[in-house]
């Protein structure tokens, strides 16, 4: 069994997907190649906003970003304490300080209450100023934006949305990627719309914002690729990438975003009366780029994973140690507590999902639970 099923999913697309890759590999054009652009504009017409400039990968684009913003040295940029490391990576490569914030126990996404704690905790001391909220889609649900929003509005802060795993979610009709003021995703192959290697996008209305990380990411361009104007990334989309990633979307568009939707259901339906599994708010849809339980006590969590694993069953721990806990952020200062991601991190298990998942694989992770 695969925690998640890449080769399955490369079987079922793999005459479409081996006719993109020979055509990129004849074209010639290696490096943002026509299949970028036409990725682009269908990317940026599926979430619903008017710009999206496809990049390297998903750490970049919240580089770009930042940039774009002028993020740096005194600046606070508020980040979820339960995440990947890069979310918080990206703004001490900046210059500028993350500021680590507690997330929902239920959600697993940032916690609006203890967000409002540490911006004015901020304010009070003085040393730095608030400028970005990174508000994350962890596992495929969407972050709470109406409420970040109102936040992001009462102390005049950007918010950053950190769509790497939430990329086909959505609250009501309106879709990730759609909530910052400006969005990334990643085309990590092990996400809800992965490549063949890495990749990202950003996603603004703003033009003047998109124009410029047109820029940042090819070497700070101005005209055209040798009048530099700015310091910027090495960061663009390789054609073979946007090609895969063109056939791989009409599958996440026409079944692969409504099958594990189906997967996650069963899981639930069959899971909820035992154990903590994942809440979902009315008028939230998630797209599960993971299916996770919480147990109760970090010795539960581990045994469980141990004996799975004897059974042939993989499962993994996002994350097993919190932001502000990581060697490279030991010394940084803590302005709030932040116990929800600190219980999280010890009791978190993910098991098994992907859209092509059978009946009889969620059926087998269930009876060995």
């Amino acid at each position: 069994m695969e925690f998640r099923d890449l080769k399955k999913q490369y079987e079922v697309l793999k005459s479409d997907i081996d006719k993109a890759m020979i055509e990129a590999a004849t074209s010639g054009a290696y490096i943002m190649g026509s299949p970028v652009n036409e990725l682009e504009n269908s990317l940026a017409e599926y979430v619903g906003v008017k710009y999206c400039k496809a990049c390297a990968n998903g750490t970049d684009a919240l580089t770009l970003a930042l940039k774009v913003w002028n993020i740096g040295k005194g600046d606070a940029v508020f980040v979820p304490d339960f995440t990947f490391f890069a979310t918080a990576e990206v703004v001490s490569l900046e210059g500028a300080t993350p500021v680590f914030v507690d997330v929902d126990k239920d959600t697993f996404n940032i916690d609006c209450n203890s967000l409002e704690n540490a911006i004015k905790a901020v304010i009070e001391e003085g040393r730095l100023k608030p400028k970005v909220i990174i508000a994350v889609d962890l596992f495929g649900l969407p972050a709470n934006y109406p409420k970040i929003r109102e936040i992001a509005n009462k102390y005049g802060l950007y918010i950053l949305e950190d769509g790497a795993q939430g990329f086909g979610g959505r609250i009501g009709d309106e879709k990730a990627c759609s909530f910052g003021d400006i969005s990334t995703t990643s085309f990590f192959p092990a996400k809800p719309l992965g490549c063949y290697g890495d990749g990202g996008a950003v996603f603004t209305d703003n033009k003047e914002w998109a124009d410029l990380i047109e820029s940042y990411r090819v070497h700070g361009k101005g005209t055209f690729k040798y009048d530099n104007v700015r310091i910027g990334l090495n960061s663009r989309l390789d054609t073979i990438q946007a090609a895969i990633l063109q056939v791989k979307f009409k599958a996440f568009k026409d079944y692969e975003l409504n099958d594990v939707n189906k997967a996650a259901e069963l899981y639930t339906e069959k899971l909820s009366s035992k154990f903590k599994t994942p809440y979902i708010p009315e008028g939230y849809y998630s797209s599960w780029a993971q299916y996770t339980i919480t147990l109760n006590s970090k010795e539960e969590r581990d045994s469980l994973q141990a004996k799975l694993k004897e059974k042939g069953i993989p499962t993994m721990v996002y994350y097993p140690t919190p932001m502000s806990k990581q060697t490279a952020f030991k010394d940084m200062k803590k302005y709030i507590e932040t116990p929800n991601s600190m219980y999280l991190s010890k009791t978190v298990l993910s098991l098994p999902i992907h859209p092509y998942i059978t009946k009889e694989e969620i059926i087998e992770v269930i009876e060995n639970i």
